[in-house]
């Protein structure tokens, strides 16, 4: 079959063509993701003393002691962990992380030259961790970082798959937070900071999980087949059926198993009752799913 591509890639021209769509989407979603969190910084966090945590907010408070622009701190203390990134994730990785981070550099400094939206820290906290939040889970989700922290907390989901991102960013920002109320010497700020990151972290696995929530529901009914047929041609949705046996009773039983979005699980509530009103019905949360329709099992954790 006729190859296309840079250094003759195994992909055919149909596959590579879509590919390179795939990254060419990806990189503009990286470019406008990076409005929003330099918005974020520039014009809400760091005028108004808020150090939210990561290689930000350590950028935040050297630029108090030292002068230089932040988004110039931002990049020149990412380079050694860029380094670290490329060692372990490759250089195509990195090449996405750098301009994610130009950009961010770009942008942050340029807009620090205006006023800032607000100086009530707590509406700067709540406003600028949000968006600050927004442009890092987009940015994630397109296979980048905006390098810092982001690279030691993917180094780190890959040794602990079982933390979610947020709850690991929460975890070094932390740290950081402590340190900006030594440095600023202002607990009051230490609280806002603490709150901005509170927020970022709650945000930021809400942007990169929230859509994942679903629930996955046992049915075990004597009017399985009714059940069946209503799930499968009413909410057109699909149904995998277990044979299982009542351990007091012995006898055979059909369970039903099915994984939803938190609207249709009302509806299947519905026609449970409507069918049979001695089913015996379970309800649990699906945190992450993978599979056709959903996601896919050989994807990278983010």
């Amino acid at each position: 079959m006729k190859t296309c591509g840079k250094n003759k890639q195994s992909y055919n021209c149909i596959e590579w063509r879509n590919h390179a769509a795939q990254r060419v989407k990806e990189y503009i979603l990286i470019t406008l993701a990076t409005i929003p969190y330099a918005i974020g910084i520039a014009l809400f966090l760091d005028p108004n003393d808020l150090a939210p945590g990561g290689i930000t907010g350590i950028s935040i408070l050297v630029n108090r002691l030292t002068g230089i622009d932040t988004g110039s701190l931002f990049f020149l203390f990412n380079i050694p962990i860029l380094l670290l990134g490329m060692w372990k994730f490759g250089g195509k990785f990195i090449l996405s992380t750098l301009y994610a981070l130009a950009l961010i550099t770009f942008f942050t400094n340029i807009l620090q030259q205006y006023e800032p939206v607000t100086h009530d820290r707590l509406m700067a906290a709540v406003a600028g961790s949000c968006l600050v939040a927004f442009g890092m889970g987009v940015i994630l989700r397109c296979h980048a970082t905006t390098g810092g922290m982001d690279i030691i907390v993917k180094l780190l989901r890959r040794r602990y798959p079982y933390i979610r991102t947020g709850s690991l960013f929460f975890m070094l920002d932390t740290f950081v937070v402590i340190f900006a109320g030594l440095v600023f010497r202002d607990p009051e700020a230490m609280v806002y900071a603490a709150i901005s990151t509170t927020i970022t972290t709650t945000a930021l696995d809400k942007v990169l999980y929230g859509h994942e929530g679903a629930r996955l529901i046992y049915i075990i009914s004597r009017n399985a087949e009714a059940i069946t047929e209503s799930l499968l041609y009413s909410l057109q949705i699909g149904v995998t059926v277990l044979h299982g046996e009542g351990a007091y009773t012995q006898q055979e039983k059909q369970i039903l198993m099915c994984v939803v979005d938190k609207k249709r699980a009302v509806k299947i509530e519905e026609i449970v009752k409507e069918t049979d009103q001695n089913a015996f019905l379970i309800i649990t949360s699906a945190n992450e799913i993978y599979g056709e329709g959903y996601k896919n099992l050989f994807q990278e954790k983010i």
